[in-house]
Parts: C-alpha cells; sequence; structure tokens
C-alpha cells in the first residue's frame, strides 16, 4: 500500500458523528421496531445511520467495499477479492437504544488483510468518541474537547475488573467469572455496558477483561480491536488466535478482550469455546 493509500481517520469520525445526530433525531421521537430474520431488533435509525454512512464511505474511498449491518446484499463475497473492507455497525447496541440507556454507538472498522487497521467508535448520547489508527496511538475524545491518549492497564488480582453485556451474558460468561474469581482469589467487579463501548472501557484503563462467549459479527467488532490494539490490549478467540476480517464467513468466533497479556485469560475459558 502506497503512503497516499493510507485513509485519514478524521473524515471517519466526521462521518461517525454525522451518523449520530439522526441518531438522536430518532431517540427522541417514537420510531417503529422491525424484528429481522435472526429476531433482532432494527429500527429506522439503523437505517438512516447506515446511508449517511455507506454515502460518506464511498465518497471517501471509492474503491474500498463496505459490509454493514443493514446492508442488503450481505452474501454478496466479491469483498474477498479485496485488500480492504470497510465493516460498519450503524448503530451498534440496538437494544440498548431502544431501552434508551444511551449506551449505543456507531461503528466504523477499517480491515486490511484480515487486520483491523483503523476503527471509530462513537456514542452519540454521550458525545464520546474513542478512536485509533494504526501506528498512531488509541484516543478518546469528549465533544469538542482535546483528544486523550489512551492505554490498558496492568492487571491487580486483588481487584479484578470484567465487563459484562448488558444483553447478552449467560453460563460461559459465568464459569468464566467464577474460574476468574477462583484463580485471583478475589470477586470481579462486574461492569455492565452495552455495545461496543465494553471494549472501550478496556482500552481507556477502566477494566481488565471483557469475555464475549456468545455470537458476534465483524462489523461489531472491527473498530473497536483497532483501539484495544492501540491502546496496548488484545482480542484473542478462545484458542489463543487474533480475530480476522473479511471471512467468508462473517461471524466472529467466541472471544475474549484483554489488557493484561502476562495474564492467562484463556484458562477462564469454558473447554468447548462455542463449537
Amino acid at each position: 500500500m502506497n503512503k497516499s493509500d493510507v485513509v485519514a481517520v478524521e473524515p471517519v469520525i466526521a462521518l461517525a458523528k454525522a451518523a449520530g445526530e439522526v441518531i438522536l433525531e430518532v431517540y427522541e421521537k417514537e420510531y417503529e421496531i422491525i424484528q429481522k430474520a435472526d429476531g433482532s431488533p432494527v429500527t429506522t435509525a439503523d437505517h438512516r445511520a447506515h446511508h449517511v454512512i455507506v454515502e460518506g464511505l464511498k465518497n471517501l474511498t471509492p474503491d474500498i467495499p463496505i459490509v454493514s449491518e443493514e446492508s442488503d446484499d450481505l452474501d454478496d463475497l466479491t469483498r474477498l477479492e479485496s485488500d480492504r473492507v470497510w465493516l460498519v455497525d450503524p448503530l451498534d447496541g440496538t437494544k440498548e437504544f431502544i431501552s434508551r440507556n444511551g449506551e449505543f454507538t456507531v461503528n466504523i472498522g477499517l480491515s486490511e488483510k484480515g487486520r483491523p487497521v483503523l476503527g471509530v467508535v462513537y456514542c452519540p448520547y454521550l458525545d464520546v468518541c474513542y478512536f485509533a489508527a494504526e501506528g498512531q496511538g488509541a484516543w478518546r475524545q469528549k465533544g469538542d474537547g482535546a483528544p486523550e491518549k489512551m492505554s490498558v492497564t496492568t492487571f491487580d488480582p486483588k481487584s479484578p475488573r470484567m465487563v459484562a453485556s448488558r444483553s447478552h451474558s449467560g453460563k460461559p460468561v459465568e464459569f468464566f467469572r467464577e474460574r476468574l474469581a477462583e484463580w485471583s482469589g478475589s470477586q470481579p467487579q462486574i461492569v455492565s455496558m452495552g455495545s461496543a463501548l465494553k471494549v472501550c472501557v478496556l482500552a481507556q484503563g477502566d477494566a481488565d477483561v471483557y469475555p464475549r462467549l456468545a455470537p458476534t459479527s465483524e462489523w461489531d467488532t472491527c473498530a473497536s480491536h483497532c483501539v484495544l490494539d492501540e491502546a496496548g490490549g488484545q482480542l484473542l478467540d478462545c484458542n489463543g488466535l487474533v480475530l480476522r476480517y473479511n471471512k467468508e464467513n462473517i461471524l466472529n468466533p467466541w472471544f475474549v478482550a484483554i489488557a493484561d497479556g502476562e495474564i492467562d485469560w484463556l484458562s477462564f475459558c469454558p473447554a468447548d469455546h462455542g463449537e
């Protein structure tokens, strides 16, 4: 890739914030909730944000394919021929959006040869933006304030901090928590959070581990994966492999997001790994 081919993060941040504006316009009003084929909900806000982001990315990088959760052509595998692919969740945390707890995000990630190389995670309700690009560090910006660089923290076994999903937990996560408590000798503090904010909590140093032992798709993780990488953390499947992107199957395996790589977090995962 030539230097001229590098995608700047600033226009992607602007797109995420523009999508956030249309999301908030819907958030404050009555809106229709539709059940998709897999049973998950989708709203007018999802679709409006999708169009804002897709049109913006087409203008910004016309030669890079775009895969959005709300795309009509998710089964089009021509993207596999491209080294770089945008992975977009226009409204991550639709259940949080519907419950009006504010913990929903706009996720825009860029993968290159399977690696997350750029990521923007914007929370419209809080007006907080997390962003990163390969080799440029991870940053958090509140409103129009100056961006602050983020980094993960070293694990303290006396006060383990574990992130859990508000909408998706279950027995495998409980198994992980119990194993962590047994190993550390301390009950983990549970940080409940929705959407891609869960991974960003690790990146900003406020948690140690996030076991996602349930299904996700590539658009759920690509952006926040880049942020966590640049903050010094890792996102690994339960076999210890880094998550890869633009696969033929867009689903992710179970994974664990970690801050301190010196701890054998994967030993706390259930043996079946969801397979």
